[in-house]
């Protein structure tokens, strides 16, 4: 059963259309001119108990809308949702319950007050229970490393430390879903996997619905298994992370280091339709090719056939550079597989 849906989603606003200046200004007070912007197409979204969900697009293209719709920050233009079966924006108290959220830009902890006495009112809030409380702030700490900061007010944290105290804030009530926006954002490499880390064992132990929003690739090809891509307030790609690397991620390159230097291979490779060759010195190079095309066994095969073969690898296309071709619009997602 779907844990969140939500059908014929929309969102709009009435944007101020100002003359520049004074004139402009007052010309605006007496005869006031709008004009109607769409956040968010009219959209179906379906998420399964348990999921790991990337929702992502070109910045504008209606993601944090979405979110907050789904968080009851805002009420919809049109459509219906359903969380957890309620209505978020209707029941935000009793959708607050049952979700979690961290914010990239924004915190939930007291600025003035150490984190652990942040904790202590969230559980007085919430009415968790002692020992879950208990329980969840011990285990939280420890995951997320806050033990040397824990008893520091918010205004003293780096953002690394403020952003691991956010997601224990957001989860401390056991919460059956959990919505992340940008939450690794300008975080170094060491505390984005520290936090990718809890959320894949929260995800896997308490089974929580974890619907992500994020620029950075990484953090979704670590969590997700799924993927939706919104652009312009559409959802233009509903599918599995898998399916989207196999169907679009068409390019493939090996790499070869040889024992001697094959100029008759170089001049070959250059002239084959469908590769391309780069050549890092005289014996090592790499081929980069159309798998729908070729096969890695023939790559491998015609170079073989010129000399020895020290060692080589192979890499797929990344999921970073489907996305870029989306954006760009030089992908029809749209489009049967191969």
């Amino acid at each position: 059963m779907s844990i969140i849906e939500a059908r014929g989603l929309s969102k709009s606003f009435m944007q101020a259309v100002k003359e520049p200046g004074l004139a402009g200004a007052v010309k605006h007070l007496f005869i006031p001119k709008h004009i109607e912007k769409i956040a968010v197409q009219p959209l179906n979204l379906s998420v399964e108990a348990g999921e790991t969900v990337a929702y992502v697009g070109p910045n504008g293209a209606g993601k944090s809308t979405t979110i907050k719709m789904l968080t009851g920050i805002l009420m919809p233009s049109a459509g219906s949702i359903s969380v957890n079966g309620i209505n978020p924006y209707k029941k935000r108290m009793e959708n607050a319950a049952q979700i979690g959220a961290v914010f990239g830009q924004r915190t939930q902890l007291w600025w003035d007050i150490p984190i652990v006495e942040s904790f202590s009112l969230l559980k007085d809030i919430y009415q968790i229970p002692e020992p879950v409380y208990k329980a969840n702030l011990d285990q939280f700490t420890e995951l997320l490393g806050m033990n040397e900061f824990i008893h520091l007010s918010a205004r003293k944290l780096s953002l690394g430390q403020r952003m691991r105290a956010d997601l224990a804030a957001a989860l401390l009530h056991n919460p059956p879903i959990l919505y992340l926006d940008e939450p690794t954002i300008g975080l170094d490499v060491s505390v984005k996997q520290k936090i990718r880390e809890f959320i894949k064992k929260i995800n896997q132990e308490q089974q929580t619905t974890v619907m992500l929003t994020t620029h950075d690739l990484g953090d979704i090809e670590d969590l997700c298994k799924r993927l939706i891509i919104i652009d312009h307030g559409s959802i233009i790609y509903d599918g599995s992370l898998s399916e989207v690397k196999s169907r679009f991620a068409r390019n493939r390159v090996i790499f070869f280091q040889v024992g001697v230097p094959m100029p008759e291979l170089y001049n070959l490779l250059s002239q084959t339709p469908g590769m391309k060759l780069d050549r890092q010195n005289e014996q090592e190079f790499s081929v980069s090719f159309d798998r729908y095309e070729y096969t890695a066994s023939e790559v491998v095969s015609r170079v073989m056939k010129h000399g020895e073969v020290i060692d080589f690898r192979m890499e797929d296309a990344n999921i970073e550079q489907v996305i870029k071709a989306v954006y760009d619009g030089n992908l029809d997602l749209n489009q049967k597989g191969e």
